[in-house]
């Protein structure tokens, strides 16, 4: 082959190359727009089932009111059922200091309320009966949506009586001796409702909300540890017994024989 040729073979290569990158480019080009046309599609369809599975939600919820109402007549009739929720509950349970605990004990009920558009907020009260602590028969928290869509909270502002505001005790008093949680006192439990720094994540409403209240009664029913581990005492010192009654068995047992090899060999000394 010339030298001609050769330059002349090479130039085609180097067209036929060429094209094939732009025919490639174009191909790619068009396979991403029409992934964008279809992931609308999908975009669409979740839109649209969110909007179909807030439609159930709102329906469940108020077919749900009439057992909620039910319930919270019932639990009026047990004494302290939701300071013991709350202290059997591990994540509010870390929040809650011993005067929070007895303040708590004028809890009588708490209600849950989510807004007619679920996603827009909910309200959580806790209704009280005269207590020495503060004035209020209802302290509340609402979490909603402000203007600019940004999640927001505002609460009931607690009328503490003279000397007894939790809020302002110190956080280092230690428990009493003997107590299940052995550190130092959190933060008061009332601070939660004076904290609107993060609305959108306030994981305490979010517990109450999502956690406890649609099943209270499962946390309520929570054995306690120290009966448990007073049981656990019990029963080994129950076994411990047993084994000291089958270890004196086993000696009387071996005194027996001793005694009846003992008359055998006496009984043979007199017939010889």
């Amino acid at each position: 082959m010339s030298a001609s040729a050769a330059k002349a073979s090479k130039k085609e290569l180097n067209s036929n190359h060429d094209g094939a990158d732009e025919t490639s480019e174009k191909e790619q080009q068009e396979a991403i727009e029409h992934i964008d046309e279809v992931q609308n599609e999908i975009d669409r369809l979740n839109e649209q089932a969110s909007e179909e599975i807030l439609k159930v939600e709102q329906k469940y919820n108020k077919l749900r009111q009439p057992f909620f109402q039910k319930r919270s007549e019932l639990i009026a009739k047990i004494p302290n059922f939701w300071v013991t929720t709350f202290v059997n509950h591990p994540q509010v349970s870390a929040l809650l200091g011993e005067e929070d605990e007895e303040a708590l004990h004028y809890l009588s009920r708490v209600e849950v309320t989510e807004f007619e558009d679920i996603k827009s907020g909910y309200r959580i009260d806790f209704y009280f009966d005269e207590n020495p602590y503060f004035e209020n028969k209802v302290l509340s928290k609402e979490f909603h949506l402000n203007e600019s869509g940004d999640p927001s909270s505002k609460s009931t502002e607690i009328k503490w009586k003279s000397g007894k505001d939790l809020t302002k005790r110190s956080s280092q008093t230690q428990n009493k001796a003997g107590r299940k949680r052995q550190h130092e006192e959190p933060e008061s439990f009332f601070t939660w409702f004076t904290d609107h720094a993060d609305a959108g994540a306030d994981e305490l409403g979010e517990v109450i909300k999502d956690d406890i209240w649609p099943n209270p009664l499962q946390y309520y029913l929570v054995p306690d540890m120290d009966d448990e581990e007073g049981e656990g005492e019990e029963e080994e010192e129950d076994e411990e017994g047993l084994e000291d009654i089958d270890e004196e068995g086993d000696e009387d047992g071996e005194e027996e024989e001793e005694d009846d090899g003992e008359d055998g060999e006496d009984d043979e000394g007199e017939d010889d």
